[in-house]
């Protein structure tokens, strides 16, 4: 009868989880956290350490670098005259001069210098301030900014980064790259362009590295971040003038 007690309340102490003499408990298996782990996520890519030996150097890369600095040695290309540097009105206050930056970048877009700057006159011609393109309809300024790349989808991108400069920078741009980029339709290289242009800061290199390689025949750079500026706009094919 003891024997049968003891039989008894042993498996009723295992069912409870207490350890009877001569027993073992089996150890409780760990609990995982079904919490999404956050990824930290670095803006530029870690650099890579040197390898010993000679350092790799393309060929005659000296050649090309002296036959580059003798083609841009007039300064004559359609950017030099009509770039995003040139859109802006210089007499106007430092706050409206930065955000006339921001709008000549998003125009640049997948367009031509010279759209960009013709698109830029026609909007100062009506006083390009935050205030004047909050109040701007969508038609009107798809009309004014026309031929412009994609540009339906700059209409609603300058609307709500319009409309958040105002409510969150008082109608000034940001002045780091990293808020610049949370905006609508601005992506890195035109960050850093605006960071150069608008707060006179040198943030990073406002160009695709992979694009000049591939112009010089040099290797990829393969940078994780090289084709990122795509996600800031999404065109839409058959854009025509409303």
């Amino acid at each position: 009868m003891c024997a049968a007690v003891t039989r008894g309340g042993g498996r009723a102490a295992r069912r409870l989880g207490v350890a009877t003499a001569g027993s073992q408990v089996p150890s409780a298996a760990p609990r995982y956290s079904r919490r999404t782990r956050r990824v930290p996520i670095a803006y530029e890519a870690e650099p890579r350490p040197e390898s010993p030996g000679p350092k790799w150097e393309p060929e005659n890369w000296r050649q090309q670098l002296e036959r580059i600095r003798e083609m841009r040695r007039h300064r004559d290309a359609p950017v030099d005259e009509m770039g995003v540097d040139k859109c802006y009105d210089t007499s106007a206050p430092p706050q409206v001069m930065r955000y006339q930056v921001l709008l000549s970048l998003m125009l640049s877009s997948q367009t031509k210098d010279q759209v960009t700057s013709a698109a830029m006159l026609r909007l100062r011609q009506r006083g390009l301030t935050v205030d004047s393109i909050l109040q701007m309809d969508d038609a009107t300024l798809g009309q004014i900014i026309y031929p412009v790349g994609f540009w339906r989808n700059k209409v609603k991108y300058i609307k709500q980064t319009t409309a958040i400069l105002k409510q969150k920078y008082g109608g000034d741009i940001p002045s780091t790259v990293e808020e610049l980029v949370k905006l609508p339709g601005v992506g890195p290289k035109m960050a850093h362009l605006a960071m150069n242009i608008a707060w006179n800061s040198v943030s990073g290199i406002g160009m695709f590295v992979s694009h000049l390689n591939s112009g010089l025949s040099l290797p990829s750079c393969g940078h994780p971040r090289a084709q990122d500026h795509k996600q800031a706009e999404v065109g839409e094919e058959g854009d025509q003038i409303p």
